[in-house]
């Protein structure tokens, strides 16, 4: 393994996240971006564009509300306006920002909690114009990535130009720092520890939402700034995907998968695994077994100047697993970046890749997900890994054992020895003496066979 993990201590004796330098280079990075654009200035609303610019993070209570915002001239160093007393607290602890003359307090409209009937729109759009008219870019277009309409309104009403700045954000943003990529590395490595508890308490009678409790936990002691989400999806509901944990208890032969979402130090981790709880059917084992295929697939094709076209033609259409086109089957085999956000650029999906391809570049890191349903109807694996592109290829970061179908819970014994974990939850199928009599079951779900 190239890329290190350390601990999260600051120590003497190693070398390692230095800070300063992912503040210095994410800075670099998009005032580059922004002297090559035609906008004389970003104007930036979204907290995860805001932390990237100034390094400054006010909790992750903030994230929807829109609050704050930085504006970033060409040539010159950001201006932050932040909510209350966090401008105070970053003049004492915040010494990029130069005190008071760049860390400003400033609330724009809290979402329309704060109506326009306030004033807040107006106040937010003089303070932006006053500071570029100092600069002489009043005249310039201002590149702005998210905006409540009447703040956009009061803006163009001042007679500036606005363009789209989250483009140009995600520009700057699509190739990692080394330190990023230690952030994002570290990140997986925790969710590595969620999913070895996962596979220790995942047998029946356990709840979706349990397990949401118990990741939760785990990744909160262990440092994470926000568990961003726990899908945990089990049972019938696998099949199609829902997209969110219920209370649903888990019963002997379930498949479960799980997606796991947080954040350290603001960097992201998007990372499926499916399990089976006791035994796997014949039909669940070989739809793995296919997930598991599409996905190796595309990561052996990895590599800087091949391009998202290329990785998604190895996927399958939409038409070819149960959905009538790519929007309906949308993300079940896909890829994206990941950084601040939970998806960045590069996109890699069948809906959009083959018309507005994009290349793949060393430095990228990006997760590849893949869906396959099972042919009992109701069952279905999904498996992520994330990968990080080096000069010659790519390396995963997201360790956790998924080769193979993963068998938690108890074994079971009975008068003959350990049961099979691969058979069928219907007990009477397994019985070769008796199975022949039988209604015939799904070829691919008899059991009996041997692990």
């Amino acid at each position: 393994m190239a890329i290190h993990t350390y601990g999260t201590m600051g120590v003497d004796w190693e070398q390692r996240i230095d800070f300063e330098r992912l503040r210095t280079q994410r800075l670099e990075r998009i005032q580059g971006v922004l002297e090559r654009s035609e906008a004389g200035a970003l104007l930036l609303f979204d907290m995860n564009n805001v932390r990237y610019v100034t390094s400054t993070h006010i909790g992750t209570w903030a994230q929807d509300k829109v609050a704050r915002f930085t504006l970033l001239a060409r040539g010159g160093a950001p201006i932050l306006w932040d909510f209350g007393s966090a401008a105070k607290h970053h003049q004492l602890y915040a010494p990029w920002l130069d005190g008071a003359e760049r860390s400003r307090p400033g609330v724009s409209m809290l979402r329309g909690t704060i109506s326009p009937q306030m004033g807040r729109a107006e106040k937010v759009a003089s303070d932006i114009y006053r500071e570029l008219a100092a600069r002489g870019l009043e005249r310039e277009p201002v590149a702005i990535d998210l905006v409540e309409l009447p703040i956009l309104f009061a803006l163009q009403k001042l007679g500036l130009e606005i363009v789209d700045g989250q483009q140009l954000m995600l520009e700057a943003r699509k190739i990692k720092t080394v330190d990023e990529i230690s952030l994002l590395t570290h990140a997986a490595g925790m969710v590595d520890g969620a999913y070895q508890l996962v596979y220790e308490n995942l047998r029946p009678g356990v709840r979706e939402n349990d397990i949401v409790g118990l990741v939760t936990k785990f990744l909160y002691e262990h440092g994470s700034e926000m568990v961003e989400g726990v899908n945990a999806i089990s049972g019938e509901r696998c099949n199609p995907h829902p997209h969110v944990a219920s209370d649903r208890m888990l019963r002997p032969g379930d498949p479960a998968y799980f997606d796991i979402l947080q954040s350290y130090m603001g960097y992201r981790t998007c990372y499926y695994r499916t399990f089976v709880v006791g035994s796997a059917s014949r039909a669940q084992v070989s739809a793995y077994d296919k997930c598991r295929d599409l996905l190796d697939h595309a990561i052996s094709l990895i590599r800087p100047g091949v391009t998202t076209a290329e990785v998604v033609e190895v996927w399958p259409r939409a038409k070819e697993f149960g959905f009538p086109d790519e929007e309906l089957a949308f993300a079940l085999q896909y890829g994206h970046g990941i950084g601040l956000n939970i998806w960045e650029k590069p996109i890699f999906s069948r809906l959009v890749s083959f018309d507005h391809p994009e290349v793949i570049e060393e430095g990228m890191v990006f997760a590849l997900e893949t869906f396959w349903p099972a042919s009992d109807g109701w069952s279905a694996a999904r498996i992520e890994e994330e990968v990080v592109v080096t000069s010659d290829g790519c390396e995963i970061i997201s360790r956790f054992p998924a080769e193979q179908l993963m068998v938690t819970g108890p074994r079971y014994y009975s008068t003959a020895g350990p049961l099979s974990t691969v058979r069928d939850t219907q007990s009477a199928l397994n019985n070769p003496r008796v199975a022949p009599r039988l209604p015939a079951a799904d070829a691919g779900a008899t059991g009996g066979a041997e692990e």
